[in-house]
Parts: structure tokens; sequence; C-alpha cells
């Protein structure tokens, strides 16, 4: 019968409204209640149609009289009511069947009748076939409304199926099923609430067997079955079941635990341990969002983070749909599907709904809330007591039950975010959805109280999800183990485990956000929460990192802010608060410049928090000192790049300040000429309070331009000395400081320039109006000597660069080779001319050996460069030396920094003292033929020959015409011989680049590498300059 005949579906469901037909026929609850002798209470009245019953057309037809065939004999008998008769041949003994209708024969009828429909009716009720299910359905409901009372045994496990068939993915089963399920509850027989409710008990008992068993759709089934008993069964069920006894309720509890655990992870068949996780790759929406930001600025010139037009380019839509919350827990997808959790948690929603709801259980919904917390306040203590006792995170996992607890506050904490996401609206749309016909609806936003005693309940949940102690285990080697010096085997799948409480403990932060909407920041919750979701950015840990952003986005759109930047910036001082605090005390938050880092280049709102980083600022070039590196030797990179976010926000600023400047004097300008005009001096024109504002407005800009100024000189002041740091990294980083910082001393001062202007035309325009009390508050006794900084800055940064290029560090140098054409070409050549002269050896003098000819050893104090104790030495073995490649780019890296200098001439006179130097070695190395040199020499000649192209073609034609056979006569008898000019050397050291330049190593003259670079240039720069 489960497959039907010859696996006909059709036939398979014509069979079971057969049967069901049958049944109603013979089982009746009128036509069996003289048997059973029932009370009429006792049965359910259904069935509303008041026509004749089947059961009085048998009975007329029992009243016939039946002929005998052979005999032509009629026999008539007088049949009782409630007996079947079979007449057939009494003398052939062909058989004569009487059976009487007594209350044994109901009781074995009955009995076979359950064990039938008990064998096949949940199956069937899961049948992927539609049509089948709904014949499943009718007869469920014919069943029910005809013979209820006979079939009470089985009453029970139909009403299972119809709650399996309630929660059909098929909407037009689900909805008559909803429809039956509703009269049935709505009929008001208490016999149907005592059946509701002892199925509620079974089926939570049975539900941690079938969720571990290896059965996904009857584990399915079977959550949808409990899911929809509890919804129709209504808070007086649910109250029923649970405030009998708080031992009912821990019991209810562990049930949901078991389920949900990640114990059961462990439970099944082996290829669902084997099923395929999320992939730990993606993109942070974070920086999707800067990126959008940024073209969106550029293309719009919007001057503010996220201007107007971001709301149609935000990408809160995808992920939303990318990252919902609630989400499955990640150690769920090894247990079952999604629709199994969901399921689960629907059950989990509404318990919580109709609790809270109850005016009968007032106080018990913090009872359950309290029992799920001590799993976090067990894990909290023994965390505390791992610390007062100084036990390493090796002996404390190795010890029994602790990784347990872990695994039970992950369960508690998916538990707690999904009975408070049932409290939500969210949550009872989605009920309304799923039970498509109107049906019991609970709102819990209505009275004030509720909502009052739910702000308690998540501050309670909020006050041990933020416990330092569970944000302080780790999550890797590279996180806590090697700062508290463990090296100890400790299996990954505690790690995994901690990552995935952090992971589900961020997502209940998003969850209660979602459920309280605005009242999550009027409480405070998200004041409290929000700094930790920042540190969570830079996570070492995917997944974790992954939710932090995503409950950022989620928790942005909630608060009306339409990117994260936004809502960092709405709470930035809470933001800087906790980080100014936890700078003070880094032994115990070493985490706080990633942090800080994070929070300026993620996040984005570097510029537009830039007053408030003052303080941050000055506790960071603290740690950046001798004694602050020596302290805590491992922050030093993480303080640096913190540092090169507030100087990247200082550049974003400071690139405006100058037009400002400049905008504003030219609306001084004008309104003076208007006076001198003529035309302002009416009183009327040019009021006392308008002259006023316009100062207060001025003051302003210049209290910001200051700013802007004094922080990137902090910057600059931070990493100067780490500029000749033996370690990459952080050498690399203060070079893009020290890039970012010039560039923004240099606006600033443009702008101080146009500020100075501005101020002698306020002063004049007050002057004119007499308005001399004004005076005082245009700063006339301010220190002007302090907008100084840009050239004092470089002459204090210029030794450590110079320390640089006698490292070894070939990567530093050529990033150093970039940072000193940008930091010349913004303060003029003139300042550089004698310091180029004094230690320009420094540069040149890597220019003077071929890449591919090993260099011979400079002096003892360049093989082993003076170190301080405490630094960590970063020195290669003496008998390791960079590759050929690396010297070759190196080289690149230096002619490249020629050309540029050479090219602008702004920074050109820097060059003059050492130009003939410089010039000779240049054409050294283009004579010379090596090929990855070639091109960068060449454009290294053409900018020297801007400056002087007669040395330049001088230092060629040197070397081009000394084994030329044909040389060109003088154009005239004044011009002497070209061999008068330039005599043949008698030895290549002759030259004149050699003379000029010094003895170089490994670049010997290739004569058709001369005649290119000579041709090149003549037909290039020489030819070009002829008549100028």
């Amino acid at each position: 019968m489960i497959s039907g005949a010859a696996a006909s579906t059709e036939s398979l469901n014509q069979a079971v409204r057969g049967l069901s037909e049958y049944l109603m026929i013979v089982l009746d609850d009128n036509s069996t209640s003289s048997i059973r002798h029932a009370p009429e209470n006792d049965v359910v009245a259904l069935d509303s149609n008041k026509t004749k019953p089947l059961t009085s057309f048998l009975e007329e037809l029992r009243q016939l009289p039946v002929k005998n065939a052979v005999q032509s004999e009629v026999i008539t008998e007088s049949v009782d009511r409630g007996t079947m008769i079979s007449v057939g041949d009494s003398d052939n003994k062909v058989g004569s069947l009487r059976v009487k209708r007594t209350e044994k024969w109901l009781a074995e009828t009955t009995s076979h009748v359950n064990k039938l429909l008990s064998s096949t009716f949940p199956h069937l009720c899961v049948h992927p076939n539609r049509k089948v299910r709904l014949g499943v359905l009718a007869s469920i409901q014919g069943l029910l409304r005809k013979c209820s009372y006979t079939l009470r045994d089985s009453r029970l496990m139909l009403l299972e199926c119809l709650f399996v068939l309630v929660c059909d993915d098929s909407e037009d089963v689900s909805s008559e099923a909803q429809t039956f399920t509703e009269i049935l509850v709505s009929s008001g027989q208490n016999q149907i609430e005592q059946d509701m409710s002892e199925v509620f008990s079974r089926l939570l008992e049975k539900l941690p067997r079938v969720v571990m068993a290896d059965e996904e759709s009857l584990a399915l089934s079977h959550a949808r079955k409990l899911l929809a008993v509890t919804y129709y069964g209504g808070p007086r069920l649910v109250a029923d079941y649970l405030l009998v006894s708080p031992v009912a309720a821990a019991r209810f509890l562990d049930v949901f635990a078991l389920c949900l655990s990640q114990n059961s992870v462990f439970t099944g068949p082996l290829n669902q341990l084997a099923a395929k996780r999320p992939l730990k790759s993606g993109f942070m929406h974070s920086i999707s969002e800067i990126k959008a930001i940024t073209s969106n600025a550029h293309e719009e010139k919007s001057e503010f983070l996220g201007s107007q037009n971001w709301n149609k380019s935000r990408p809160y839509e995808h992920v939303k749909n990318e990252y919902e919350l609630p989400n499955m827990p990640p150690w769920f997808v090894h247990v079952g599907s999604r629709k199994l959790y969901q399921a689960l948690s629907g059950i989990l929603r509404l318990v919580s709904l109709y609790i809270f709801t109850d005016s009968r259980s007032e106080g018990s919904y913090s009872v359950l809330i309290d029992i799920l917390l001590g799993h976090f306040r067990n894990l909290t203590s023994e965390l505390r007591t791992r610390e007062h006792r100084n036990d390493s995170w090796q002996s404390w996992y190795k010890r029994t039950g602790s990784a347990h607890l872990v695994r039970r506050a992950s369960t508690a904490s998916c538990i707690l975010n999904e009975m408070i996401y049932g409290l939500s609206d969210q949550a009872s749309t989605s009920f309304n959805g799923m039970f498509r016909n109107k049906g019991i609806y609970v709102n819990s936003n209505g009275n004030e109280n509720a909502r009052i005693h739910l702000i308690d309940c998540i501050g309670s949940i909020l006050h041990e999800y933020l416990s330092p102690e569970i944000w302080n285990i780790p999550l890797g080697f590279s996180d806590t183990l090697e700062q508290f010096g463990e090296d100890g085997d400790i299996n990954l799948h505690v790690f995994n485990d901690n990552g995935m409480l952090h992971q589900v403990i961020i997502e209940g932060i998003g969850i209660f956000n979602i459920c309280l909407g605005e009242e999550f920041s009027s409480s405070g919750f998200l004041h409290t929460s929000l700094y930790m979701l920042l540190e969570n950015i830079i996570c070492s840990n995917f997944e974790v990192r992954r939710a932090s952003d995503s409950v950022l986005h989620v928790i942005s759109a909630t608060q009306n802010c339409p990117t994260v930047g936004h809502l960092v910036l709405a709470n930035s001082d809470y933001v800087i608060d906790s980080i100014c605090r936890q700078l003070r005390h880094l032994d115990l938050n070493p985490h706080v410049p990633n942090v800080l880092s994070a929070m300026l280049s993620f996040v984005g709102v570097a510029d537009k928090i830039l007053p408030l980083l003052e303080e941050p600022m000055h506790a960071v070039s603290m740690e950046l000192e001798i004694l602050g590196r020596h302290h805590h030797p491992n922050l030093t990179l993480p303080f640096l790049k913190a540092v090169a976010e507030i100087a990247k926000a200082s550049k974003h600023e400071a690139d405006k300040l100058p037009n400002q400047a400049e905008s504003y004097k030219k609306d001084m300008n004008a309104k003076m000429s208007e006076l001198n005009s003529g035309i302002c001096m009416n009183a009327a024109n040019m009021q006392e309070e308008e002259l006023e504002s316009i100062i207060f407005e001025f003051n302003d800009s210049k209290r910001y331009r200051r700013i802007v100024g004094s922080i990137a000189g902090s910057c600059l002041v931070s990493v100067t000395p780490l500029i000749a740091s033996a370690d990459p990294a952080s050498c690399l980083t203060a070079l893009d400081v020290i890039e970012d910082g010039i560039i923004v001393l240099s606006k600033v001062e443009e702008a101080y320039k146009h500020e100075s202007e501005t101020k002698e035309a306020i002063r004049e325009i007050i002057e004119s109006c007499s308005f001399y009390n004004l005076l005082d508050t245009l700063g006339a006794d301010e220190d002007e000597t302090v907008e100084n900084r840009l050239l004092p800055a470089v002459n204090k940064i210029w030794p450590f660069l110079v320390s640089c290029f006698r490292s070894k560090n070939l990567v530093a140098i050529k990033k150093c080779c970039r940072t000193i054409t940008t930091v010349v070409q913004i303060c003029g050549g003139d300042f550089f001319s004698r310091r180029f002269h004094s230690d320009g050896a420094h540069f040149w003098k890597l220019l003077s050996t071929s890449p591919f000819q090993k260099k011979k050893p400079f002096s003892k104090e360049e093989r082993t460069p003076l170190q301080l104790p405490y630094r960590k030495s970063w020195t290669e073995d003496s008998s390791s030396n960079p590759s050929e490649i690396s010297n070759l780019k190196l080289q690149i890296a230096i002619l490249e920094m020629i050309s540029d200098l050479s090219k602008n001439k702004r920074s050109a006179p820097s060059l003059d003292p050492v130009f003939k130097k410089i010039s000779g070695v240049v054409v050294g190395i283009a004579c010379s033929g090596v090929k990855g040199l070639q091109g960068a020499c060449e454009n290294a000649l053409v900018g020297l020959a801007s400056v002087d192209p007669d040395l330049v073609w001088l230092l060629l034609a040197d070397v081009y015409y000394s084994r030329k056979g044909n040389i060109p006569c003088p154009p005239s008898d004044e011009f002497p011989e070209i061999g008068e000019v330039l005599p043949i050397p008698s030895s290549s050291k002759e030259y004149l680049y050699v003379l000029y330049g010094g003895q170089s190593y490994g670049f010997d003259v290739d004569f058709n590498a001369v005649e290119i670079v000579y041709k090149k240039l003549c037909a290039e720069v020489f030819t070009s300059q002829t008549y100028k």
C-alpha cells in the first residue's frame, strides 16, 4: 500500500481514500455508540452534515428478503440491529457467515485498524507526491470527524500526521490542513486539548532521539509536528507543561540543548560528518563599502562620508541576503538541514513568545533566561579560576569538562538568541507567513511593562555575553598562546569551538538589535557592544570576522545609518573613549592598536573623527618611543599601522584645506573691495554680528587646520626613528607615514599662507567699519612660529633616510627612493643641495657595482652596524647575499629617483653640487649595456640632460668618438676638431665619466650600447636643444 499498485501514486491515493471511506462507514461513532456504551459527551461531533446517515440505508438493505437461486426458496429472517448476515446454501455447505457486532469484535477490529494506520499513515504524510498527501489529509479529516471515539487509540497518531501536513511544503496541502486544525482547536472539546497536551509531551520526549538518528525526513517531520502542536496549543499548553516546576522548564531546555548541541555533530552516519562547510573565503562588506564611497565621492565630489546618493548603492541588501539573522549555528551543518533547524528554532521562538506574554507566567521568563545563562556563568567562573591559578591554556583544556563548558555556552547562546528573536515583529511576521490562515497572534510590543522586562532580560544576557574572560579565550596559536609563551599541543577543534562561541554571541548581538530597534541604542546596548564588534573585525577567525562585519551592517540599517562609517561616527566618542582607556593598559589589552587601525581603515571614518584622535595619537607616540618599543616590542607594527591610517586621514583632510582657505580669502577680498568702493559704507550692509560670525568661522577653520597639522607632525615624530628599523615591515610602514605626513604639512602651510592674507583682509574690514573690539577675537597675539613645521620636520627626518640607505634592506631602500623623491619635490631642491653633497655618497655607491658582480665588503662599521641591546636582530647571515635581480631592481629605483628629481624644476637644484658625479655614474652604467638597466639609464640621462645637456653630451661623446673611425668634420674653421676637444684616452680609466663619476666595478664599456644611447639622446634631447 505504501508504494501503490505498480508504484502508481494515483492508485495509492485512491487506496488511502477508499480505506478511510470504508472505515468511516463501518466504524462510525454514531453506529458504534450502542456497542461501546459511550456517553454522548465523549463523542466529538465535528460533522455538520445533517443528511440521513449511510447506516440507515444499510439497515434497510438488511431487512430485504434474500432469494436462494438453487432451491428457489426465499429465506427471511429478522435481523437485529447491529448484525451483518451473509446467506449461502446450507445443504451444499457453501458457507453461511454471520458476524455479530459485539464489543469484543469492535475492540479487536479497532486494534487491527490501529496497527494498519500506525504503520502506514506516518510514512504517507511525508510522501513525495502531493496528491498522496492530499489523500492522507482527507482521510485524517474524515476519520477524526466520524471515528474519533471509536478509533481513540489511533487519534493521537492521526493528530500527529495532521500536524505534519500543517507545515507541508505544498501550499494547498498546508492551507487545507491548517483550516481543519483551526476548526478542530476551536471546537472547544476538552478531549482535543488533552490530546494535544499528550502529543506535545510525547513528541518532546522523542525529539532528541529522532534528531540524532540518521533519518533526515523523519527528524524534519517530527520537528514540524512539534512546531504545529505548539502553535495551535497556544500559551496555555506551553505554560501547563513548562510552569509546573523549574525542573520541567530545565528539562525542556535540556531537550533542545541536546538537539542543538555540538555533541550531536558526532551522531548519525559518516557521510553527514563529511558534509561540506561554508568556504573560509569571501570579502568584507565594509571594504567594498569604502570603495563604493570613494568612487562615489570622486564622481560626485561629495565632501561627506557616504553622501545622500549612497543610499542607492549601499550593500546592506546583499548583506541581508548573504548573512541572514538569526543564522543557523555553524556546527549544525553537520547535524541536519536548514529546514530542520528552522523547525526547531520555530518551536523555541513560539515557546518564548507564549511564556513572555502569558499573564499567568509572570517572572517565569526570567527563570528560563537564568537557566541558560548559568552555562555562561560556569564558563566565566572556570576561566577566572584558571587566571587566578596562572594555569596555561593547555592544562586548562586538558582538564575534564573544560572544553564541554565552551560547547554548552555556545548551545545556550544559540537558544537564547532564538528565544529573544521570537519576541520580535519579524518572528511574528514569519509565523503568519508559515501558518497562512489567520490563527493565533500575540503582540509583545504593546505592553510597556513587557517592553521594559524584555530590555532587562537582554541587558542581563549582554552582561554575560560581553564578559572579558570569554573574549580572552584563544582562537589560534598565533593569537594568545605565543603571547604567553605556550607551545603546547592543543587540538585544533578547541580553537574551532572557541571561534563558534564568539560567532554565535556576535550574531546574538545583531538579533537583540533587530528585536529592540532604536531602543537598542537608547538603552545603552549599542555603546557597550560597538567596540567589541570593531575589535572582531580584525579577528584571525574568518567566520568571526565575517559575522562582526555583517552584524555591524545590520545595526547600521536598524539605527538609520547608511553605512557602518556613519554608525561609528555617530558613536565615535564612546569608541575613542574605549580606545584611550585601553591604551593606558596595553599589558591587558594588547589588541587595541589593531582595533584602532581596523576602525580607521575598514570602517573608513578616520577623516571625520580626526579632531578626536589627538589623545590616542599622543598615547601611540609614547608607545613608539624607545621605552615603549622596549616594553611592548610586539606592538610596534600594529601601532605603526594605526599611525599610517591616521596619516592617511590627515592627508584626506589636508587636500581640502588650501582650496577652502583660498575660497575664503577671495570672499574677504571681495568684501574689502566693496568697502573700498563705498558700497558697504552703510552700517546696515555690514553689521557687527555678521562680521563676528565671519571671524568665528575663520577661527574655526584655523583651529581645524592646526589640528590637522599637529596630528601630522605627531605622526612624523613617532615614526621617524623607525625608518632605520631592521624590520622591513616597520620600515616600509614608517616611510608611508613620512610621505603622507610631509604632504599634509605642505598643504597646511599652503593653507596658512592664504589664511594670513585672509586675516589681513578681515583686519582691514574691522578697521574700516570701526569694530575695534573684534580685533581681540582675531588672534592678534598668537605665536606664528609654530606654523613653520615642514622644513624643521624634514631636517630631522633626513638622517634617518640616509641610514635607511646604509642598511641591507633592499626593499626598504627602494621605497626610500620614492619617499626622497616626494619629499624633495615638495620642499624644493635648494634645501637639499648641501645634504646631497654631504650624504649623497651613500646613495651613489649603490650604483657603482654591477648587480652581476659580487660587491666588495665595505668598512667594518658598515658590516656590523650598531644595534641597541633590546632590538631584535633582523640582519642576515654574512654568507647570504641578495640575488642579482634584487640588486638590479634597487639600481633601477635609484635611477628613477635621479630621473624624477632632475626633470622637476623645483627639485632639480638639489643635484647641483653632485651633478658631475651623478652624470658620470649614470653614463658609465648606460655605456655598459646591462639590459635590465638600459631603460632606466636612458630616462635618467634625459632628465640630467634637461638640466645640463652639454655635460651629458660630452660624457657620451667622449666614449662614442673614442672608437669611431669616421669622425665628422667641424661645420667651420672656427670650431676645433673633435679630437682636440675630446682627445682619445689611453685607457678606459681616462674616460671623462670615470673621472667625474669614479671607478665602477663590473660595468665594462659596450660600444654597441654606447652608440644606441648616444643616437637616441641626440634625436630626443640634443638636437631639439641646439637652437634654444
